[in-house]
Formats: C-alpha cells, structure tokens, sequence
C-alpha cells in the first residue's frame, strides 16, 4: 500500500498558482493539476462531505456548514460528528478493502468519531459558569497530547476569530510531519486554513492575501520534503476558491419585512423565533437555506426575495436536483446570490434590539455564517486595551462578554459558495502522480469533486 499526504489547501485556486508560489508551481509541473469542479454549496462541510464520500449533498445529506433539524426546529451549525454524514468515507472504504489500513484525520471537518486510528479536531471545554476553554479532542487522546508536548498547546485563536492566520495552519503542517515520520499512517489527512481567512477579510486580490498565499506556499514546500522523505506521495484540494465581493445581502430582514420571519423579545435581545417564522434564511455565504412553514409561505417568500438586490437565482425543490443538493435537510428554497454579493444572517431591524451574541464569535448560536467574527470593530478606539480588560474581567471572576466583532458586513471583501463562472477560479486538484500514470486524466480539463475518494483509494492501492 501507498502511503499518501492528503492535503486540504482552503481557499486556493488554480489560477492562483504562479509567480507567488514555487513551491506550488514545481509540484504541478512535475506531478498533475486541473481545476477541479465545484459543488452547490461550496462550502466546507459540504465540499468535504463530497470528497469523503465521493457523492453529492443530496446523498451525504451535508447541505452546508448547517442546517435546520425540521424535527427539533434548531439551526445546527459546524456539527463535527462523522455520523452526520450518510454514505462510505473514503477511509471505511480503504479499511474494507485492507483491513490493516491505517489513518491520520487532522482538523479536516467531519472528525470526531470518524473511523480513523489518529484525529485530532478543535474542541473547546465548557463549563457549567459559562466559560470557554479552548481545547482540542483527539482520538486516541495520547495522540493530541504528544502533538501538544512537542509542539505546544494548539493555538486556538489563530483557527478561528478575529486573530485566525498563519499560526494555526502552520501548527497543523508541522503535526502532519511529525505524524508521517512518528506514526506514519497509509493516509495522512491535513486541513490548512490561513489562505482562507485573509481572503475573505481582504479579498483574493489584497496585499495581505497575496501575502497568505505565499505563506501557504512555503508551508506547502515543507510538507513535500517531509512527504519525500517517508516515501508518500500527496494529493492536494481545496474546497472552493474565494471571490472579490462588496454587496452584503440581508436576506432575513426582507423575510422579516414580508411579514414572514417572527422574532421572540428577550432580556438579551431579539431571538429568531423558529417556530412562529412562517419563513426565515440559513445564510452561509453566497448561499443561504430558506425554510418555509407552508406552501403559501414559499410562493411569499419567493416573492420577497426574487427583486431582491444581490440574488442571482432561487431554486425550488425540482430546480435543486439540477445541482444535486435536493435533500431533505436543504430549505425549501435555495438562494444563489450575485458573483459580488454574499448573505448575511442579520434579522433584526433596530440596533437597540440586536442579540447579545451580535458582537461576539459565537459560531453555534447564530443562525447562519458570520464572516465578521473574523475582525475587530473598528469603531472601537483601542481595541486590544478592551479585549485586555473583557480578561482581567474573566481571570477574577467576573462575568463578561467578549464583544469586539463588528456589525458591518460592507468590511467583508471575499467570499464563497456559488459556482465559479471560471473554473481556474474555482477549487483546484494537484497530485505527484502525473495523469495518465494510474491517475485518470479529468475530462473536460477538470477533475470531478466526486471522483476525489476514488483517485486518493487508487493511489492508495499503488
């Protein structure tokens, strides 16, 4: 068996691969690379669902990075659980077929419970007085506390928040290397994230990007010494590739306007009221979930939303098979919006009445994505001297709210989720496997999403 380096490069793209990225550049002229087409969404859990299992959501079942429980009436978001997704993973599939086939899962979504020998996932512990304790979960449990002796405590804060960067992403290349050399597993999963974060902050465009994707670059040149030092041969994806924007679309509020979407008043805020909603939006990037009550509350809510600035196209449950997210857990109605333009979650119309969470990273809270999270409002005047005091507030005991995210979604200049009107900017598919050398070449030029579980179970078998 082969052993293989499979890594998840977010937010990279074919056409980014060039004068900023050597490393990258010798690797696709010396192995393989194509664009690699997307999904609907394209998202991460989603993409990966489908890279995992090598079908689309309306067999996975992964919809988005959340969605509504129709059951319990709650919005789910970043769930990890691997159960949640219905179909054979690739590593099930390669332990079917070698039962003495070993796996390393780190920080790719979908980890916790997955049928792996090492996985390692963020996990924060939260205790009963309402803290949050940043934490990973790793299975072994040994497994992430050998990584963390000798590498130092996972650095929480730079995977996701206002702080996200080159520090997680690094953390991670250097636990698959010491992975590969320690443990050296048939298939070694890695998820580097940074790329992803500036991109959206600042657009694919801005020098800080730029920056990132030179960052990303050499991380990449590492991990390929490492790779060539044990014998493994690397696959690379990503799952989708960002695009310049600058029209933020608040699609609850004009579901709200219709008379559609019902809010609970509270000491902390207005509340999205799932059940009194005759129609309300999951927004998760450039796609956003419309659950409805009634077939009365779609034809409304269609209505409200078809003139509405930003949105391209409004699938019903016959328009989603074309794009094969016709699942029960998708919304009655799913909306695509503009190339330039993305969906936010806000839903409520005065700011005096804006939940609590609003200003926070609260990622399971709110119902949809929230972008912002990864910024300080800079309507703050000094805004670490503040996140300085929300401390000193939480080390003597004191209740506090870290509420330093802003409001504006017109900071956001890169997002995600639609499919790519070029596929060079769209999600992208390297090997060290040339085509044509046991490794199908695509047709068409791209690689098929789908066909991601079959080429990493082929070159396993190699």
């Amino acid at each position: 068996m082969t052993s293989v380096l499979w890594l998840n490069l977010v937010g990279l793209s074919a056409s980014q691969i060039g004068e900023h990225t050597p490393n990258l550049s010798r690797w696709a002229s010396s192995g393989s690379i194509a664009p690699m087409s997307g999904i609907l969404p394209g998202v991460t859990c989603s993409a990966q669902a489908t890279m995992l299992t090598g079908t689309l959501p309306r067999e996975h079942g992964a919809v988005g990075n959340g969605w509504l429980d129709r059951k319990s009436m709650e919005v789910a978001l970043w769930r990890q659980s691997n159960h949640l997704v219905h179909g054979e993973k690739v590593y099930e599939a390669a332990r079917r077929r070698n039962p003495s086939f070993t796996c390393a899962k780190l920080f790719w979504w979908w980890n916790m419970g997955a049928d792996v020998d090492y996985s390692i996932t963020p996990r924060p512990y939260y205790p009963a007085d309402g803290r949050k304790i940043p934490a990973v979960y790793s299975d072994p449990p040994s497994y992430g506390k050998d990584l963390e002796d000798g590498l130092g405590a996972f650095p929480f804060f730079d995977f996701w928040g206002p702080k996200a960067g080159l520090p997680s992403s690094r953390w991670i290349a250097k636990a698959a290397m010491r992975t590969l050399e320690e443990r050296k597993p048939d298939l070694t999963m890695a998820y580097l994230p940074h790329l992803d974060y500036d991109h959206q902050r600042f657009g694919p465009g801005h020098p800080r990007s730029i920056q990132a994707l030179k960052d990303l670059d050499k991380l990449v040149g590492k991990l390929l010494e490492a790779a060539a030092a044990t014998k493994t041969e690397v696959i690379g994806v990503s799952e989708y590739a960002i695009g310049e924007v600058d029209t933020p679309v608040h699609i609850n509020l004009a579901l709200r306007q219709a008379g559609l979407l019902a809010v609970r008043p509270t000491p902390t805020g207005e509340m999205l009221d799932f059940f009194a909603s005759q129609a309300f939006a999951v927004a998760d990037h450039q796609i956003a979930h419309v659950y409805c009550q009634s077939e009365a509350a779609i034809r409304k809510a269609r209505t409200a939303l078809e003139n509405l600035p930003g949105v391209e196209r409004i699938l019903d449950r016959q328009a989603q098979a074309e794009f094969g997210i016709d699942h029960e857990n998708a919304g009655d109605l799913v909306v695509i919006s503009e190339a330039r333009a993305w969906f936010t979650y806000y839903y409520w119309s005065d700011p005096d009445q804006e939940p609590d969470f609003a200003r926070t990273v609260d990622i399971h809270r709110k119902p949809g994505y929230d972008p912002c999270e990864m910024l300080l409002d800079p309507e703050i005047r000094f805004p670490k001297l503040k996140i300085v005091g929300k401390l000193l507030q939480k080390k003597t005991g004191y209740r506090y709210r870290m509420d330093v995210i802003p409001l504006d979604a017109g900071l956001i200049h890169g997002s995600h989720g639609r499919l790519p009107d070029d596929p060079k900017d769209g999600p992208v598919y390297l090997s060290t496997i040339p085509f044509g050398d046991g490794n199908p070449s695509p047709e068409g030029g791209q690689v098929d999403m789908t066909s991601i579980k079959a080429r990493v179970l082929d070159l396993l078998d190699r």
